[in-house]
C-alpha cells in the first residue's frame, strides 16, 4: 500500500503496479492478472489504482465509483441481472456491495476507484 502525504501527488496512469493471477475460481477464460495500490483512506473510504489484463472474470463487487484512465473492458452483471456495459476511458461507473459482475478485458484496464 501506497499513502499519498498530503500536499503530494502521483500519476495515476504511469503508477508501476504488482500484477498477481486472479484465484481460478474467479477465472472465465484466459488468464488475467490484476494490480491494486491503495493511494488513500480518508475516514471509511479508499481511493486507489487498479489494473485487470485482458481476459475474462467474475467478481463480487464492493461499493464502488471508479474512472477508467485506460483500456476496454465489457462488464457484465449477473446478479442482479442488469444490461451490460462497455467502459473505456473516461468512463465512470457506480457499483454496489455484493453485485456479481464479469469483467472481459480486451485491452489492459487501469482504473481509479474510491471505495
Amino acid at each position: 500500500m501506497r499513502v499519498l502525504p498530503a500536499g503530494s501527488g502521483a500519476d495515476a496512469a504511469a503508477l508501476p503496479l504488482v500484477h498477481s493471477a486472479l484465484p481460478a475460481s474467479d477465472v472465465v477464460s484466459g488468464a488475467p492478472m490484476a494490480a491494486a495500490e491503495t493511494l488513500a483512506e480518508i475516514a471509511d473510504v479508499e481511493v486507489g489504482v487498479w489494473e485487470m489484463t485482458p481476459g475474462t472474470a467474475t467478481d463480487t463487487e464492493a461499493d464502488e465509483v471508479f474512472v477508467v484512465l485506460s483500456g476496454r473492458a465489457r462488464i457484465a452483471f449477473l446478479d442482479p441481472a442488469l444490461p451490460a456495459i462497455e467502459v473505456g476511458p473516461g468512463s465512470v461507473v457506480r457499483l454496489a456491495e455484493g453485485m456479481r459482475t464479469e469483467w472481459t478485458v480486451t485491452e489492459t484496464l487501469r482504473k481509479i476507484y474510491v471505495a
